[in-house]
């Protein structure tokens, strides 16, 4: 049994894909007769909570969302995405004595397509995207049984309000970092357990 399990948001924490994901969000709402999202910050506004219950509270059909996100997925640009390579070693150290889990909102597909791209795939024992469940609570709960660790011993690392909002219901300790998509002051007013602003941080927690 590991000594931790370590959770990882992927888009944001792992990879700068904010334009990208954007990109993807808009063009499927285009497909499916939805009007896009205008602007970044409404789009950010999104993940203040569960972006798949954000949207459909804007009356998008989400199960027709991601029928249409099958079909985009393999067709976008990835190499406008910017990996923090400076997190590798971290991982890398983490893994000797952890778990490591990607809990994300994006495909499994896409996921896995970058984390081989970037050099990041040898780090994480599992992934649970979007086509696993929408819910990051339900997914969360799903890593803790599969690796048998409690909430004081299972960590999610994550970049928005609506991650550290999800985690806390599923009863693991918090982690914001700050290169990602939220700025400080929305990580604070969501008050996670830990907010850290380099990698590094990571190996103390």
């Amino acid at each position: 049994m590991p000594e931790k399990l370590f959770l990882f948001d992927f888009d944001g924490v792992l990879v700068d894909s904010l334009a990208l994901y954007e990109k993807s969000v808009n063009v499927c709402l285009e497909r499916i007769g939805q009007r896009p999202i205008e602007g970044r910050e409404a789009f950010l506004d999104l993940f203040e909570e569960n972006f798949y219950c954000a949207i459909s509270k804007r009356g998008v059909d989400v199960v027709e969302f991601m029928k249409a996100s099958k079909s985009v997925t393999p067709t976008l640009d990835y190499g406008i995405v910017r990996p923090f390579t400076e997190l590798i070693p971290v991982l890398a150290q983490l893994k000797k004595r952890s778990a490591l889990v990607i809990i994300s909102s994006n495909s499994s597909f896409a996921i896995r397509l970058m984390l081989e791209r970037f050099g990041f795939a040898p780090c994480f024992d599992d992934i649970l995207g979007a086509d696993f469940n929408f819910s990051k609570v339900e997914k969360i709960l799903y890593a803790k049984g599969h690796f048998g660790t409690n909430g004081g011993h299972s960590l999610y690392v994550c970049d928005t309000a609506g991650d550290i909002l999800e985690a806390r219901e599923a009863g693991v300790k918090t982690v914001a970092v700050t290169w990602g998509w939220h700025p400080r002051e929305r990580l604070e007013r969501a008050r996670p357990d830990v907010i850290v602003n380099q990698p590094e941080e990571l190996l103390d927690l």
